[in-house]
């Protein structure tokens, strides 16, 4: 027997066009299932006749009995949702004027295009909400606790196969992945997916606290137990009791501690500071990294026999430039999630900038995409962003920055000769000239290795592109002669 087809995803078409319906249906018809309405009563009957509200919604504004207005359309963009939450709509108008544009955002339109669009446009748009509503429909299936791990992306799958594997287990868990990748969130998930789901979550960064306090904080203390202890206190392994302790940045632990830690993970046993009575913990540790343990342990900054018992089972959260499409849907839910939160209308990319989006690596990751909507949402809510303005909010890598030396190292032997034989010939420098000078040399440099591309040459200077332009501004405000700058061909 031939294998059963997939069934055609739902697509509500509402036009009041009778050319433009007919000639959508002949273009989409072969990849949905339509469903055709002139108006927003017909809309209504169509679906109740089908018994079940689109997947996906293709819809004008202006529709009878006001087909000059947008009320029409705006009122059946709320129906549809209220119907169907996962509903995504498209929004297909002449009334192309900004304020609907916001409007229909506002309301949960996932895309605003003006009339007239191609079909190919058009296809790629309805592509786009099908998947980020397949993934949703995934993301609801899974439980709550996988829910919040984002993305279809197979890295994401394997991802969470393995904490609903790991979860069953009382073996310690070692998560790695660059920071910003949600580790936290994982061993979150790992909690909630556990047994002991009912029992305490403790986190402790090792990176946040002194690391003449980390074994209190850990242990706890007895009264008296070092200056300042007026009280006994718990530890967090006391804290944590028979649930989880998470421990984050665990490469950052002292050297001298390791084999404490090692001696609870082994025998479940510890004393508090100052205290000779023997403790036991049930708590099951997940520890969390962002460096190469391995490579710590080969440089001695790290005990292999810690390394071995914390790695008893293995996660690694993939970096978001290897995550593909699943960047668009993560824009899209956060660009939802923050506008709501700040109750102003969501913006969304054109497709120029949907293409600098997937281009750009986002060396800080979730964290750092997050971050990004943010600041776009406060800019442009409501708003298509263009490319442009996509890329004034991306952020430089930190290892791009340039460190700050100090007075000790800041220039070769020859190089300070030569500094010392020019200030005593001349008897004083304008420093901020000389820094000027240097400045627009590397800006010079950075471009010419860029071939021009702003943003890529901020990326090399560790910049973001608004702060690369406003210096190159002031630099050409300093230059002593009138003609054009050298930068002003480059932007």
């Amino acid at each position: 027997m031939p294998a059963a087809t997939a069934p055609r995803p739902s697509l509500l078409l509402v036009d009041d066009d009778p050319l433009i319906r007919s000639s959508l249906a002949y273009i989409l018809a072969t990849d949905f299932d339509l469903c055709i309405a002139e108006n927003r009563s017909d809309a209504r009957q169509q679906i109740l006749a089908t018994g079940r509200p689109p997947a996906l919604a293709l819809l004008d504004l202006g529709l009878p009995p006001h087909p000059h207005r947008a009320d029409e359309g705006l009122a059946l963009i709320g129906e549809l949702l209220a119907s169907d939450p996962l509903c995504k709509i498209i929004v297909l108008s002449g009334q192309d004027e900004e304020a609907h544009a916001r409007h229909a955002r506002t309301l949960g339109a996932l895309e605003f295009i003006a009339k007239p669009a191609s079909p190919d446009q058009l296809r790629q748009a309805l592509q786009r909400a099908l998947q980020l509503r397949r993934q949703e429909e995934a993301e609801r299936q899974q439980p709550l606790a996988l829910q919040r791990i984002r993305g279809t992306h197979p890295a994401l799958q394997i991802v969470r196969a393995e904490l609903q594997r790991s979860a069953t287990t009382p073996f310690p868990v070692l998560i790695e992945g660059e920071s910003g990748t949600g580790k936290e969130i994982a061993a979150r998930a790992l909690h909630e997916l556990a047994r002991h789901h009912d029992k305490p979550f403790v986190a402790l960064n090792c990176a946040a606290i002194s690391p003449g306090l980390i074994e209190a904080t850990l242990f706890g203390h007895a009264r008296g137990a070092f200056t300042g202890a007026v009280g006994a206190q718990a530890g967090f392994f006391e804290e944590a009791r028979e649930g989880t302790l998470f421990l984050d940045e665990i490469g950052e632990l002292p050297l001298d501690l390791q084999p404490k830690l090692l001696r609870v993970l082994e025998s479940g046993e510890y004393q508090r500071l100052g205290e000779t009575q023997r403790r036991h913990t049930g708590a099951r540790i997940v520890a969390a990294t962002n460096r190469d343990l391995r490579g710590e342990v080969r440089a001695s900054r790290f005990r292999a026999d810690l390394y071995h018992r914390l790695s008893v089972l293995r996660l690694v959260m993939p970096p978001l430039r290897s995550l593909g499409e699943d960047r668009l849907a993560l824009f899209e839910h956060y660009v939802q999630d923050y506008a709501h939160q700040l109750q102003v209308p969501p913006c969304s990319l054109t497709p120029s900038a949907r293409s600098a989006w997937l281009g750009y690596d986002f060396p800080g990751n979730v964290r750092e995409l997050r971050n990004i909507v943010a600041r776009l949402l406060s800019r442009h809510a409501g708003l298509a962003v263009s490319a442009t303005q996509l890329e004034a909010e991306f952020e430089s890598s930190p290892d791009c920055l340039p460190a700050s030396p100090s007075p000790a190292v800041m220039a070769a032997p020859a190089e300070q000769a030569a500094l010392l034989a020019r200030l005593q010939a001349c008897g004083c420098v304008s420093l901020d000239e000389e820094l000027r000078r240097v400045e627009s040399d590397w800006i010079a440099a950075a471009l010419q290795l860029a071939h021009g591309n702003m943003s890529q040459a901020a990326r090399l200077l560790g910049l973001n592109r608004s702060t690369l332009y406003s210096r190159i501004d002031t630099l050409a405000r300093h230059a002593s002669q009138a003609p054009a700058n050298e930068f002003s061909s480059q932007g």
